[in-house]
């Protein structure tokens, strides 16, 4: 059995979830001889600043060797990639690979992701798996193959959703879970102990699978004619980002974009039209839906910040005549 000081990694990924995983290896003594991540970022007014991914900084804060390609088949990064001698890699919230790059090291190329494989597979599984009400979630550690998010099962851990979560809590807490799950795959993989198993065993037909394609603007936008359960766990599901948004409309016929981060439910009997705001002008504005209210609690309207819906009011005292759509 190969020592972890002797395995020698490449860890590939971008934003700060990723950080935490690549955290656990290099703080618990695990062989990471280089890094890659995403070009530097163009930012600013005249986007004449270039701000380092998470994943580089915390790489060059400990020393690691971090490549930056623009394009996964560039020779010169291919050959970068060959002089580190890689046993193993790992992904972690990247780019998809061309097959030249995850079949290069010995052992292959593991990737880590936020869901209970087979199910959410794509870009966005957090925000999928709570707009559509689950009460359970977790990460999968896998083999990389040609179709995204298909190759064989290493390692699953599972972790339940509150009613009350929002992307931002599921996140965090997979971001930990999951790069505890690093750590145990890394390990599974020394030890020579790996029985990866095909995602087909967890399923007997595609039609069963849910997908969790990359989100837009234009899926974001809620509709209130939807039951009160379907449109609450929508906004949770795009908390914080991108955030779940309508329209206000007002009495004199002005229309203004409004996100929505934070609401509650409040199921109920009533005649109001859907859409129709419910409001005291002082800490309550609701919207009735047809199997209830939606209480608004955090929100932000077209170029202003965001605020809890007390501040919000003190700024609109009538609000009784609004609706949004």
């Amino acid at each position: 059995m190969m020592e972890k000081k002797e395995l020698r990694i490449i860890y590939m990924g971008t934003p700060e979830f990723a950080v935490e995983s690549l955290r656990e290896l290099v703080e618990n003594g695990y062989n990471v001889v280089g890094v890659v991540t995403m070009p530097d970022k163009p930012m600013g007014k005249h986007q004449s600043v270039l701000q380092s991914s998470p994943v580089k900084k915390y790489a060059e804060s400990k020393g690691i060797s971090v490549l930056q390609p623009e394009k996964l088949k560039d020779e010169q990064f291919l050959s970068g990639l060959k002089d580190l001698k890689a046993d193993l890699q790992i992904v972690v919230a990247f780019r998809m690979l061309p097959e030249v790059v995850w079949d290069m090291p010995r052992y292959g190329t593991f990737n880590l992701h936020a869901s209970l494989l087979p199910q959410y597979r794509g870009a966005a599984p957090i925000n999928w798996a709570i707009i559509n009400g689950e009460k359970e979630t977790g990460v999968t550690t896998f083999f990389l193959t040609h179709e995204i998010d298909t190759g064989l099962i290493i390692c699953q851990k599972r972790l339940p959703i509150a009613d009350t979560d929002d992307v931002s809590i599921v996140h965090d807490r997979l971001m930990q879970i999951g790069a505890r799950l690093v750590r145990e795959t890394v390990d599974l993989i020394l030890s020579g102990d790996v029985e990866a198993v095909s995602q087909e065993q967890f399923y007997s037909d595609e039609s069963e699978l849910r997908p969790a394609p990359k989100i837009f603007k234009d899926i974001c936008r809620i509709d209130w004619n939807q039951p009160l359960k379907k449109i609450y766990d929508f906004v949770r599901g795009l908390s914080p980002y991108p955030a779940a948004w309508t329209e206000l409309a007002f009495p004199d016929g002005n229309k203004q974009a409004l996100k929505i981060f934070k609401a509650e439910k409040l199921p109920a009997e009533h005649q109001l039209p859907v859409g129709t705001i419910v409001s005291d002008n002082k800490k309550h504005l609701d919207v009735a839906v047809r199997d209830g209210y939606l209480r608004l609690l955090s929100i932000q309207l077209a170029g202003k910040k965001r605020m809890d819906i007390a501040d919000f009011l003190n700024g609109f005292k009538q609000m009784e005549h609004n609706i949004v759509i």
